[in-house]
């Protein structure tokens, strides 16, 4: 094997690539490494061009379960299936990164694989965009490379450079933040935070620009060495006659068609169906996709143009200005948990949770990890949302990560488990859609947690932000993109928080960067925007409400003692089993000895008093008044009491009085009070009839 190797010192550790023939016919490949984890990644550009309007660009991220030494999956199953969330939110961290960095006119198919190998203490998907990055680099693809990335974590103040899973799963972990970039400016970004100020997000920024750099400069050293020339592409060329028809038929009127003043951005899509009319009256034989780029290309400069020397938008609103705000906690169903509907202009958000038991919990077993999630948010996104038709079911990249960005804004804001039993699923379903569906799934499904009685801290809301550049001195802010600055804006800034701070941050570019001192701004843009929409949702619900939704299930907690967890769970699960037949409750049970009982209508009460009776520890003076005599002895009498526990009654404690004969007075299957007298070192119970009701016997006859 041919091996090249470079390393670099990168937060303490060792980062090296390695450059052999393992993987010799893809265009670029490198093994990468950090720590005990390694990356394998490979580029490959296909020899001929394919017809489309796209750069047909594809990112894989491939997990393999031997990476993490372990046999995973199920007893049927044991090869690695579809890609797991966190292998599909890795690989759209990678493309987001690598996909301004191309020439978007490109239509050879691009495809880039990051491949784990193994896994240590250090998560791949910072390697799978360096990776990528260098057998990008190295190859002959065209490719406006290097980029790198890094991340950041502050752990009790301190900063961290690549914090491992240990620092990053720690509750002292305030803020985790993967940011990418290149020449001093970053092009991705995505943060987990606890309520921390602009200031500090802006700092770690500064931070990863810095460390950014420093890859940087290694991966061209590598690049300079051992990179291949880059394959020259020749383009195809539009029809004589195209600008001259668009500047005669269209330009006359183009300006005032896209900046009506109107919300909304059908009239665009009518302007573009126009355009294409005209063009295939006067180019026949020629492709629509020359028509369909160069209008975008003006459509591009036009809202450039007009958004940096007049701070004007195609909807007539102001860089800084909202669109009409609406939020509704409830109302939706009595059946539902709880539910929230949010508008944003024409963006509306219908978020509805769920409640259940701790056994409702979803199992990760990933490469990983294998943990139990107890909150999910889940994101829709249908095709009528858009006005279009189109295939329904299934799941697409894109509806993962917007769910997980939601996910992740909203977790600072729930309650420990301790406090809140309950595994919380909210599904945010995107009705319409005309710019950031993904922060208005954070707003209705704050909305939703507090219309459900879930005891959050405070409430969450997220906005877009978007910006037009002509350069680094020349550029205008825009707070709450919609559908045409998002599509031919240079930015799509997603900021959440409360109003005590960020709680998650993501970003991704249509140019190779953007210089963090406007990403500063961007941030206070962004909170201004935010305290707005806090508003009109604190006017709604300003706080949880006091119960949870009657429509939901109860949980009851009790612990009993990690010994007694077989005796209730019984022989094959048979005693659980029947307890949660004969209730109709959940019952889930935890190492430490936590018990919950979920239920409705008195079940989860029901069940509770089965094991509370079951488990019980008893003590000297406990009373019960249905114990059951079971056996008879000359010397007394064995009763069966709560949990099924026997004790003896001596003779000398059936009555006040002499008893000659055990039988004169009890006899098997009797129901009588007794009181434990007793409890000898081994556990043996004494018990007493008289000492309960001296006159039972009277009584009884």
């Amino acid at each position: 094997m041919n091996t090249k190797e470079y390393s670099l010192e990168v937060g303490g550790k060792t980062l090296k690539a390695s450059f052999t023939d393992l993987a010799d016919q893809a265009s670029g490949s490198v093994l990468l490494s950090y720590g005990n984890t390694t990356i394998l990644a490979t580029a490959v550009m296909d020899k001929h061009a394919k017809d489309g309007s796209w750069f047909p660009l594809t990112v894989e991220f491939e997990e393999r379960f031997y990476a993490a030494g372990k046999i995973l999956g199920s007893r049927f199953m044991r090869r690695e299936g579809r890609p797991s969330d966190e292998a599909i939110l890795a690989g759209r961290v990678v493309d987001r990164t690598i996909r301004p960095l191309f020439n978007q006119n490109i239509r050879h198919s691009i495809q880039v694989v990051a491949t784990v190998l193994s896994i240590g203490e250090d998560d791949p998907d910072i390697l799978g965009v360096i990776g990528a990055s260098l057998a990008l680099s190295t190859s002959n693809i065209p490719f406006n490379g290097p980029v790198s990335s890094v991340r950041i974590g502050i752990k009790n103040g301190e900063v961290l450079v690549n914090p491992n899973y240990v620092d990053r799963e720690s509750a002292e972990l305030t803020l985790d933040l993967t940011a990418c970039g290149k020449d001093g400016n970053i092009n991705m970004i995505e943060i987990a935070s606890k309520e921390v100020t602009n200031e500090v997000v802006e700092e770690s920024l500064k931070k990863a620009s810095e460390e950014i750099e420093k890859i940087q400069e290694w991966q061209k050293m590598i690049v300079k060495e051992i990179g291949k020339e880059k394959k020259e592409i020749v383009f195809p060329v539009a029809p004589g006659g195209l600008k001259e028809l668009f500047a005669e038929k269209l330009f006359p009127i183009f300006k005032d068609r896209i900046f009506t003043g109107i919300p909304g951005k059908g009239h665009i899509g009518e302007l573009h169906e126009e355009w294409i009319n005209i063009y295939k009256e006067k180019f026949p034989e020629e492709k629509t996709s020359f028509a369909d780029e160069y209008f975008e290309e003006q459509l591009n400069d036009l809202i450039h143009k007009e958004a940096i020397e007049n701070k004007r938008r195609p909807d007539g609103r102001t860089p800084d200005e909202l669109r009409p705000l609406f939020a509704k906690a409830g109302g939706v169903s009595s059946v539902l948990h709880g539910s929230g509907i949010f508008y944003r202009g024409g963006t509306h958000i219908l978020s509805v949770l769920t409640l259940g038991g701790p056994g409702d919990t979803q199992t990760i077993d990933s490469m990983e990890s294998q943990t139990e999630k107890r909150f999910m948010h889940h994101y829709n996104f249908p095709p009528y949302s858009v006005g279009e038709t189109g295939r329904m079911g299934g799941l697409n990249r894109r509806m993962i990560g917007h769910g997980h960005l939601a996910e992740k804004a909203l977790l600072p804001v729930l309650p420990a488990k301790e406090n809140f039993p309950y595994t919380i699923r909210v599904v945010s379903e995107a009705l319409a859609s005309n710019g950031s569906t993904s922060m208005g799934s954070v707003c209705g499904s704050s909305l939703a947690l507090m219309d459900a009685g879930v005891p959050v801290t405070r409430a969450v809301a997220g906005i877009a932000s978007g910006v037009m550049m002509e350069s680094a001195d020349k550029y205008c802010l825009l707070t709450d993109i919609q559908g045409p600055e998002d599509h031919h804006g240079d930015m799509d800034f997603k900021v959440a928080g409360t109003r005590e701070g960020i709680t998650a941050v993501q970003m991704d570019v249509k140019v190779d960067g953007i210089p963090v001192k406007l990403l500063g701004e961007a941030l206070k843009k962004a909170e201004t925007a935010r305290l707005q929409i806090l508003d009109v949702m604190d006017k709604e619900i300003s706080q949880p409400r006091a119960d949870i939704n009657s429509s939901a299930p109860k949980i009851l907690q009790i612990m009993i003692d990690p010994d007694k967890i077989g005796l209730v769970i019984g022989t094959g699960g048979k005693t659980i089993k029947e307890i949660m037949k004969e209730t109709g409750a959940t019952i889930d049970i935890e190492d430490d000895g936590s018990v919950y009982f979920t239920g409705k209508d008195g079940s989860a009460e029901a069940a509770k008093k089965i094991v509370e009776e079951m488990t019980r520890e008893y003590k000297k003076g406990d009373k019960f008044d249905g114990a059951e005599v079971i056996k008879l002895m000359d010397f007394g009498a064995f009763v069966r009491i709560g949990n099924g526990s026997e004790g003896l009654v001596h003779v000398s404690e059936i009555a006040p009085f002499r008893v000659e004969n055990v039988s004169d007075y009890l006899k098997a299957g009797d129901i009588v009070p007794v009181v434990i007298k007793d409890i000898d070192d081994k556990g043996r119970l004494s018990l007493s009839i008289k000492q309960t009701d001296p006159n039972f016997f009277q009584k009884k006859n």
